[in-house]
This record gives structure tokens, sequence and C-alpha cells, in this order.
């Protein structure tokens, strides 16, 4: 490390100011975005009833990995997150493999919801051209998350509860026109009864069920701005989790039972749509799901930029990438040049969209789905860290720890591993770009590695919280 970057990283501390409420905040504004849109295409393949199998399961993995996660984000409390607590398990390799995986959820996902948002802004005013405002999205949010993460934290909280308060209202408004006999019919990919054939619809499934929890994990990287972590991170996350499935089932069940819910299976606006059928066209309650379900899309975008310019942040820090990235501003201590870095790679994807195309498909529901590959490749790799720190670190202070160890841990890692590979039988081609990807990050992680030799500042700060905490 030359001087100048032992300086900067003096200097790369970022300031404690979150609490729960903030972080859980944080938590379920992530991942709102997804009880909105993107979810439904699930029924196409495995109809109601199919997908209610596969999202329960799903469900059960994200809650057994949570609560999992949550004991290394307190033990290990850094904005890298899950780099941090693979580096520490595994060395710098599964540092790196972690950081990768990660990066390519957190930047990738992003584009994919700007376009959501200008799509949606476009149909509200026609002569607004939909990439143009994706742009104006991320100038707008990037600029609010260098401002102070204090700020950013407070707007996505508030517009969490708005988007939580609309599921709310869609829920409430719907549940008069439910019937069970809706949602049932054909549930099992089509068919009334469940049999065999229905199992190949429910694996395919499995992507969109995860878009009901992508994400979350995101909280890790805010646990170096947490006044408390090993208090905060528990509540932020199980009562995240809780949040999220119970609203996940309700806005399911009630939108399939509403009427015809196959008209909902390949529909960006299910929501919407399924309200027309209980309250018609020109209902004052369907004109403020409309305009309050952009709040969904704007949380979990805003939440995300949060998330991927900590990890970016964290990586430059320990020379996984330029150190360039790893600056503090010194006005709003917040990671500037990670949050711009971010946001030129989803602006350069935005207006790609249309240019380059894989397997048919548009960039951004292939980086869509490489975003899914990440998460999925962080979500085994963090429990495994979760495995080898329990017999490598055992007296590691760790202020929460995961119920049901080892059967919870285990249980996870062996449901994103059923995911991943599921995953790559339907989307072989993009998993061949999203190796391609990581190949391509190793290859700059083998040229510097000379920049990442000795013990860095960094850890350094973790052994000495460590100590600490151990010594209380």
């Amino acid at each position: 490390m030359t001087p100048d970057q032992a300086s900067s990283g003096a200097n790369a501390q970022l300031k404690p100011t979150l609490g729960s409420l903030q972080l859980w905040g944080i938590a379920v504004g992530l991942v709102i975005s997804g009880e909105y849109f993107g979810w439904s295409y699930g029924w196409a393949s495995a109809g109601t009833l199919g997908f209610t199998v596969t999202a329960l399961f799903i469900a059960a993995m994200y809650t057994s990995f949570i609560f999992s996660f949550t004991e290394l984000t307190t033990a290990i409390p850094h904005a890298g997150g899950p780099f941090a607590y693979s580096r520490r398990a595994f060395g710098p390799l599964g540092g790196f493999f972690a950081g990768a995986a990660t990066l390519i959820e957190f930047v990738f996902a992003p584009p994919a919801i700007a376009l959501a948002i200008g799509a949606y802004l476009n149909v509200q005013f026609p002569e607004i051209n939909p990439k143009t405002a994706a742009v104006g999205a991320y100038i707008v949010f990037m600029a609010l998350n260098i401002i102070g993460i204090q700020i950013a934290a407070n707007f996505e909280l508030a517009v969490t509860l708005l988007a939580i308060f609309e599921l709310l209202v869609f829920i409430g408004v719907v549940s008069p026109g439910f019937s069970l006999s809706n949602f049932t019919r054909g549930g099992w990919a089509g068919q009334d009864h469940f049999s065999v054939a229905s199992l190949p619809g429910m694996f395919a499934a499995i992507p969109f069920a995860i878009w009901f929890f992508l994400a979350i994990e995101g909280v890790a990287m805010a646990a170096e701005e947490s006044r408390n972590p090993q208090r905060s991170i528990p509540i932020a996350y199980i009562g995240g989790i809780i949040t999220l499935v119970a609203l996940a089932i309700g806005v399911m069940v009630f939108a399939g039972g509403v009427g015809d819910w196959t008209k909902l299976a390949n529909i960006n606006d299910p929501l919407p749509q399924a309200m027309k059928l209980v309250v018609g066209n020109n209902s004052n309650w369907l004109h403020m799901l409309v305009w309050l379900g952009l709040f969904g899309l704007i949380a979990s975008f805003h939440g995300i930029i949060l998330g991927y310019s900590r990890q970016i942040f964290a990586l430059a820090r320990e020379n996984y990438l330029p150190h360039f990235f790893a600056k503090i501003h010194p006005r709003f201590k917040t990671p500037h040049r990670a949050i711009i870095a971010g946001g030129l790679i989803g602006i350069a994807a935005i207006y790609s969209d249309e240019l380059i195309k894989i397997g048919g498909q548009s960039l951004t529901a292939n980086i869509l789905t490489m975003s899914v590959f990440g998460a999925l490749l962080m979500y085994i790799v963090s429990m495994l860290a979760l495995f080898k720190l329990r017999r490598t670190e055992p007296h590691i202070a760790r202020p929460f720890r995961a119920p049901f160890y080892p059967y919870s841990p285990a249980f996870a890692l062996l449901a994103a591993c059923i995911c991943m590979a599921t995953m790559v039988y339907y989307n072989l081609l993009i998993f061949g770009v999203f190796c391609l990807f990581l190949g391509l990050a190793y290859v700059y992680h083998i040229m510097t590695v000379g920049k990442r030799s000795g013990i860095t500042q960094d850890e350094e700060a973790d052994n000495a919280m460590t100590t600490e905490t151990a010594a209380r």
C-alpha cells in the first residue's frame, strides 16, 4: 500500500449514526419493490398453488439464512458484509468470491428497477422518455446518498412505510372480492390437482419467488454505520424478514383470488390490474395505488444504491478494487466515489438495454438474472463461512447466535444450492456470462495480489473490535 493509500485508508471510516428503526426501513425497503411486480411471472409456469409452495420454500430459505447471517453481521460489523465474513473464514480467495458475487448482485439489480421507474413515469407522462427518467432517478438518488447516510436512511424509512401502507390498502380494498376458488382453480401449473407434471414449473418459478426477498442481506453493508450493531442488526433483520414474508403471502393470495389469475401472470403491474377487477377503472383507490406504488420502486432503488456503494467502498478499502473508490467525502462522510461508480455502470446498462441482447432477451432482463446468480453464490459462501468460523474461532464474541444451529444454516445452504442448480439449468447461457464476469474479476484479483500483502488497517480494526467485544 502506498503512503497516499495508507493516508486515505486511515480516514476511510464510516460514521455510525443509524438506529434499529432506520435499519429495519433499509431491510424492508431494499426488497419491497418485489412485492409490487415480478413475482406474478411465477404463476405462468407454476400456477397459484404451485407457486405458493415454491414461495414458501424460498421464504423458509431466506428466514433460515437471515437468522444465520445475523450471527455473522453482529460478530463482524463491516461495510463489506459477506466479503468480510468470507475473508475471515477462507482468506483472500474466499473474500474475493463473496465480494464479487455481492457486487454483481447489487450493481446489476438497480438498472432494471430504474427502467421500471422510468416506464411508470412514462405511463403517467407520455412525453417523458423512460430511459431519461431512469437516468434522472439515478442522479437524484445518488445525490441523496452522497449528502449523508442519516438523510438517506430517513428518506428510505419514509418511502418504505408508504409502500407498506399501500400494500395493506390493496389487501383491504380487494378483500371483498376474494374467493378461494378463484385462487385454487388450475393452481397446479394449470391443473386442479397436484401431479409430478407440476414440479418442473415449480422449479422454474424459483427466480420469481426469490424476487420477493432478494437483497434483504444488504443491511449488512450498513453495519459500520449502525450505532449499536450487536443490538440493532438482529432487530432490523428479524423484523424485516417477518414483515416481508407476511406481505408476500398477503399480496400473492389476495391478488390471485379476485378473478382469473392467469390474466395477471405475464404482466408487470399485477396489483393495479387485480384491483380493477374489484373497484373498476375509475376508482380513487386505484389511482392511489398507481401513484403510491412508485414508492415501492423508489425504496428498493434507493436502498440498493446504499448497498452497492458500501460494497464497492469496502472492496476498494482492502485493494480488491482500485483504492480510488475508498475515498470518503470530507463533508458528508459518505463513499461518494463508490456511489458514482456504481451509478455510471447502471446508466451504461440502461442505454445499452436494446443494443445488447443475450438469448433473445434485453440486457436488463439478463442482468437481473445475473443479480440472482450473484445473490445465491453469496448465500452459499456466507453459510460456509458461518460453519468455518464456528469451528476455527469458537471464542469470537457472538452477540446473536443462529438458532437451531447447525440445522438452520444447513437448510439455508442446501436450499441455496438447490436454487443455484435450478437457475443454472434454466439459464445456462446467462450462467456462462456470470462465470465470465467472475473470471475477469479473478484475473484482476491475481494481478493486484501484491497490493493486499500483509495485514491491512481494516483487518487490524476487525481484530481489535473482536478482542474488545470479547473482553466485555
